[in-house]
């Protein structure tokens, strides 16, 4: 018996799209209002649904400095390009086949589309090849295509071999199978290539446009080029106006960098007139290596040899002023070496008179049943302290009680990003490490922001010490990389009042104990901020805010829809939350000179913070 592993669910014969269909209906209309007049129209996207700034950068990022056409293509809508494009189209192509549907007596059930990925596997829809039995009597066919004459090319057969490699999954609607090297006739399959995946998200913006090669109705070869605009993006799926056609299942959606980005799977049906279609849907490649990654452990060793450069890297560096933006969590991080404990001899955190010796800012007061629950270092000391920050690690939680950091606008710099690492002064069982963040939906949040500590002469060593465990939080991808308020509202504070260059800001999680258990770690579903600044030459401003999680922790492995919410609370109810106490702070806080039952003010632009 051969070694098979087969991921195989449903082995029902699907040779229609319908339930993909209704699945994809379903998710469009979910991303629409009812109209007078018209059944349904696309709503206008909130500032939560279209491409975040970060988004758009690593976008460019990932486009080859020397490609200026596709990068003036999606930041000014230049629809011109150069010759070589349609070339590198056409390589693109040759790794697009049709395939040949049939069952266990050579009958034709019918046709779809797929293209290798790699030197041999070959990946096409779940609905297209559900199951061993109808992979290993159906066959894949290169140069199905006209030349310039329109006489047919000749064609080769290859042989698909389920027996060698078969993965599938039904939800994601795809299957990965392995092909015979040899053709029918002897043409090797190196010979028409295959297109390189690539793991990390943002290789398509909303507006910009993607190209589909195809077997339309098991057709010839054809290309639907650069008129299919993204409209929609889900955690998995991308929606997207596109030429497509029965035996399109399986196409290849490629951006202007004819980069992979999605598998065509479904068309969307007018439900006003079920002969027209209103849109198509892929599914995005980043989930699928994702789903490959998390499965692998139930291949056999020389199966998991065969997908072990599946998913590229590419080097993305972001010129960006906020942090988390890259997911890097499915990469194989590797921990940065300790430094030695004498590094840290020198280093005095914090200072109290940051702000001015009349505006001294202490570190806060901890709850005295709390403090049994402080990590302390190999010197008995309760505080980390690093280059213009403090830290205070909670033993139960693994996770800081609060971080403290100060901020001098004037002198910021920018330093390249660096790799995670354990602090040596604790034990590093009191770390959370990438045990937690590797292969899932929990990115590894900065609780001092990257960039805050990174001025002055020591701007170095201050984003070299923010990638400490100890400064990590777990965060849902989804409001790590967002662009909410959250994120910039020092930027805003330390603007906001004229001549105000420094702030003192405190970070840290609300830790509850009936927070969801994730790999054995309490996720916090609520993180606080209280920031400091000068309002005026004498005058202290203080304000506190709060952010919730809650919406995306349903499914760590999985994106739940959700929003974030920021609020300006009073600092007095964040004391009571964590158990600190922020010495005379409340005195400057605004919201306590209201008398209100609310837990907070929402805020949904800057303007509306009370100072």
């Amino acid at each position: 018996m051969s070694n098979i592993h087969n991921f195989e669910v449903n082995k029902t014969i699907k040779l229609d799209s319908s339930i993909e269909e209704q699945l994809a209906l379903k998710r469009y209309v979910s991303r629409m209002i009812p109209r007078e007049n018209t059944l349904f129209k696309l709503r206008t996207h909130n500032p939560l649904e279209i491409d975040s700034p970060n988004r758009v950068a690593a976008r460019k990022a990932m486009i080859n400095p020397k490609d200026l056409y596709s990068l003036e293509a999606i930041v000014g809508n230049n629809d011109m390009f150069p010759i070589h494009y349609l070339e590198k189209g056409l390589i693109a192509a040759k790794s697009v086949c049709r395939i040949i549907i049939n069952d266990h007596n050579g009958r034709l059930l019918g046709f779809g589309t797929g293209f290798m990925v790699s030197p041999t596997l070959l990946i096409t829809n779940n609905h297209v090849l559900p199951n061993l039995e109808i992979s290993v009597n159906s066959i894949a066919q290169f140069n199905y295509e006209q030349d310039l004459n329109f006489i047919e090319r000749k064609t080769e057969k290859f042989k698909l071999r389920p027996d060698t490699f078969f993965m599938t999954d039904v939800e994601l609607d795809f299957t990965l199978i392995a092909i015979e090297e040899i053709s029918l006739s002897s043409v090797n399959i190196n010979d028409f290539g295959y297109l390189p995946l690539i793991k990390q998200t943002g290789k398509a913006l909303l507006g910009e446009y993607v190209s589909i090669i195809q077997h339309p109705n098991g057709w010839y070869k054809s290309i639907v080029l650069r008129e299919n605009e993204i409209i929609d993006m889900f955690d998995h799926f991308i929606h997207y106006t596109a030429d497509t056609n029965e035996g399109s299942s399986g196409s290849v959606v490629c951006n202007d960098s004819w980069e992979v980005v999605a598998l065509h799977h479904a068309g969307i049906k007018d439900p006003q007139n079920p002969g027209n279609y209103i849109a198509n849907e892929g599914i995005r490649i980043s989930s699928i290596l994702q789903y490959i990654e998390q499965n692998k452990y139930l291949l056999n060793d020389k199966q998991q040899k065969l997908i072990e450069n599946l998913g590229k890297d590419i080097d993305v560096q972001l010129n960006q002023t906020t942090d988390g933006i890259t997911n890097t969590n499915n990469e194989e991080d590797i921990v940065a070496e300790d430094f030695s404990l004498d590094r840290y001899i020198d280093l005095n955190g914090h200072d109290i008179n940051f702000l001015g010796e009349n505006h001294k800012i202490p570190l806060p007061k901890i709850r005295a049943d709390l403090e049994k629950d402080i990590a302390e270092t190999v010197s008995g000391e309760k505080i980390l302290n690093y280059t213009h920050f403090s830290i205070m690690i909670s033993k139960s939680r693994r996770l800081a009680f609060y971080t403290v950091v100060d901020i001098d606008g004037k002198q910021l710099k920018e330093e390249k990003r660096s790799k995670w690492r354990y602090d040596p002064r604790i034990d590093r069982k009191y770390q959370c490490g990438n045990e937690l963040y590797k292969n899932n939906k929990v990115d590894r949040g900065h609780l001092v922001r990257r960039r805050d500590p990174v001025w002055g002469e020591d701007s170095f060593n201050a984003n070299e010490d923010t990638f400490h465990y100890t400064n990590c939080a777990p965060q849902h991808e989804k409001f790590n990389q967002s662009t909410n308020l959250w994120l910039g509202l020092e930027d805003y504070l330390l603007n906001i009042f004229e001549g105000t260059h420094k702030a003192v800001v405190f970070t840290g999680p609300v830790f509850r104990e009936n927070d969801i258990k994730f790999r054995d770690v309490k996720i916090p579903e609520e993180y606080w901020k209280v920031a400091v600044v000068m309002k005026s030459d004498t005058e202290l401003s203080a304000t506190a805010y709060i952010v919730s999680q809650k919406e995306y922790l349903n499914d760590l492995e999985i994106a739940i829809p959700g929003e974030f919410k920021t609020f300006q609370i009073k600092i007095s109810i964040i004391e009571a939350l964590t158990g600190l106490d922020f010495n005379n702070l409340r005195n400057y806080d605004p919201l306590e000179r209201f008398e209100s039952t609310t837990y907070g003010t929402l805020i949904k632009n800057f303007n509306d913070i009370i100072f």
